[in-house]
């Protein structure tokens, strides 16, 4: 029978080698990407609020007109 922690000690230090050869960035490379993420988040928010609100009123007046 094959020993199953052999397999998850080998599949860790495999990791481990691969993580260590990764780039990371640096803080400053970190911080902006995380501020670009936020004002997409922030914009992207802002133009489904819009076109929600916008299609609201869509709807809204086309159920007085028929209603």
């Amino acid at each position: 029978m094959k020993n199953p922690f052999r397999s998850v000690r080998i599949f860790a230090s495999e990791t481990l080698g691969e993580l260590q050869k990764a780039s990371w960035p640096t803080k400053a490379e970190l911080r902006d990407s995380t501020i670009v993420v936020i004002v997409a988040a922030v914009i992207l928010g802002v133009f489904t609020s819009i076109s929600d609100f916008a299609l609201y009123q869509v709807v809204d007046l086309f159920t007085t007109l028929v209603g």
